[in-house]
């Protein structure tokens, strides 16, 4: 049988090295980056296992579940960590970072999460990389949900090590994804004798005999129709522009955020202030009546194709999150899911006024 995404010819070389160029000018960087071959943790830990030993000394951020991940993986590594959690209702700031690097001036890495959909914070990156670059740690940045929701710019923000992934803002898939990394990063790397090498978590494999290589030989097979699928959506990111693909993004969080309110029933944005809350998605609290993978589950059950979810863990009774994240960047999408939960706290009976949640999604977006 015939089908288009059997029996293509072999991805060439040339042709995935230039959907790394194109990755790279979407995140306006001259470093080098590498695509690798697998969903964006493959990278997230890579760059951790590559660049962190047991001299190192790590300021790990935690405004969600990720940083908490990061943690586990720099202690794995021998890395001495000092956690800096902050609520996960709000970001936090450059002056916290500031402040830890003054009672710790050891520190020479810093792992932060730029914005986490888990929670629906997003953390301001630009300000945290100037006090980072004054000291003189290396700086690590998962900006996997954040990248085409907001700006993404890790030379501009002295970021050594760019994770970012295409499945969330960038409508794209879920098995490739791509880390930008400075000089410095590589110097850290090539000098760290536990670096994974000769291993499908090394980037160091990558940048020896790919890389230096002139990018001529891949290092083994790749995913080829996560690729192809990668560069289609950057080609319609570049198609569409990525201003307008960012503030679609963050009119479907301003609209999410004011239906929410105009709503009732008790719901409220679990992120205190609109400046820290993430465009790529919106985390909603539920009176403590109601148990939100419950509200969830009864929206849900009205329409299956919703971008809803409960919060994870124990975050499950009390956080709802709207995914309004690639085609989801819609005011049709956010209208849905603001019905749909109108439906929901009215079943458990909650007073809400549908009609007015809308009107105010709809003047929200304009």
């Amino acid at each position: 049988m015939n089908h288009p995404f059997l029996d293509l010819a072999p991805l060439s070389a040339s042709r995935f090295a230039a959907i790394e160029d194109r990755v790279a000018r979407l995140l306006g960087t001259g470093q080098d980056v590498v695509i690798m071959q697998g969903e964006a943790l493959l990278p997230l830990e890579g760059a951790i296992r590559g660049t962190a030993g047991p001299g190192t000394t790590a300021l790990n951020v935690i405004t969600g579940p990720y940083g908490q991940t990061f943690g586990d993986w720099l202690r794995d590594c021998g890395a001495t960590v000092i956690d800096l959690a902050v609520p996960f209702h709000t970001a936090v700031t450059a002056d916290q970072i500031r402040s830890a690097f003054a009672e710790h001036p050891e520190i020479d890495f810093v792992s932060l999460v730029h914005a986490e959909a888990a929670t629906g914070n997003t953390n301001p990156v630009a300000g945290i990389g100037e006090v980072v670059r004054a000291h003189g740690a290396l700086f690590y940045l998962d900006a996997v949900a954040s990248i085409g929701a907001e700006p993404v710019l890790p030379d501009a923000w002295g970021v050594d090590l760019c994770v970012i992934g295409a499945q969330k803002a960038m409508g794209g898939p879920a098995g490739v994804s791509a880390v930008s990394v400075s000089e410095r990063a590589w110097a850290r790397m090539a000098a760290n004798p536990r670096a994974p090498r000769r291993s499908y978590l090394s980037l160091l494999d990558w940048k020896q005999r790919w890389i230096d290589g002139g990018r001529k030989a891949l290092l083994h097979a790749p995913a080829q129709l996560e690729m192809l699928a990668l560069e289609a959506c950057v080609e319609r990111i570049e198609a569409d522009g990525l201003d307008a693909v960012m503030a679609r993004h963050r009119a479907a969080a301003l609209s999410t955020r004011a239906g929410a309110v105009a709503l009732g029933g008790g719901l409220e944005p679990y992120v205190h202030d609109v400046a820290e809350a993430a465009p790529v998605a919106t985390t909603l609290r539920v009176p403590a009546e109601v148990v939100a993978s419950e509200v969830v589950g009864r929206a849900l059950a009205i329409d299956a194709a919703l971008p809803l979810a409960a919060g994870g863990g124990a975050l499950a009774k009390e956080m709802i999150r709207v995914n309004h994240y690639g085609v989801d960047a819609s005011v049709g999408a956010v209208r849905r899911c603001v019905a749909a939960l109108g439906a929901a706290l009215a079943e458990a009976g909650l007073k809400v006024d549908v009609e007015g949640a809308l009107r105010a999604v709809e003047d929200a977006w304009r």
